[in-house]
């Protein structure tokens, strides 16, 4: 029997995914359970349109880090911190400051998450920081760290 599982299940598929499974086990365990339909052609029809949903949010996402990339591409970020003799900053410059310092003079939302840093800047300077925007898509952003 042909069924659409509707959660991952151990060991059988996962979610939205179209499986064979033996009468007694979809019909005894797995549709009883809600953790599948039977793949008629209506509940085909649903999956169908849920994918197609699904891909198009995703290509919006991914226009929008595109668009985001560009933006970030022309712009140098700057941050001024304490910093002591010899350029060594008091505490660091995270990337949840980096974040909040783009959308405070850019108005650019961007998560921390997304913001690469392999550990705190400790040093003020100009640095090059990475960023993870989406599947596929990386940026780069200046960053130019002055002590006050």
């Amino acid at each position: 029997m042909k069924v659409i599982l509707l959660d991952n299940v151990k060991g059988v598929g996962k979610k939205d995914e179209i499986i064979n499974a033996n009468d007694g086990y979809a019909r005894n365990f797995l549709i009883p359970k809600k953790l599948a339909v039977e793949a008629n052609n209506s509940n085909l029809a649903k999956l169908k349109s849920k994918q197609d949903s699904n891909a198009f949010k995703k290509e919006e996402e991914r226009k929008k880090a595109i668009e985001i990339k560009e933006k970030l591409s022309n712009i140098t970020l700057k941050i001024s911190v304490k910093a002591g003799e010899k350029g060594k900053i008091f505490g660091g410059v995270t990337s949840k400051e980096i974040s909040e310092k783009l959308k405070a003079d850019y108005k650019i939302d961007l998560d921390k998450k997304k913001i690469d840093l392999k550990e705190t800047i400790k040093m003020t300077g100009a640095f090059n920081v990475d960023l993870k925007l989406f599947e596929g898509v990386t940026g780069k952003i200046k960053l130019n760290i002055v002590g006050e």
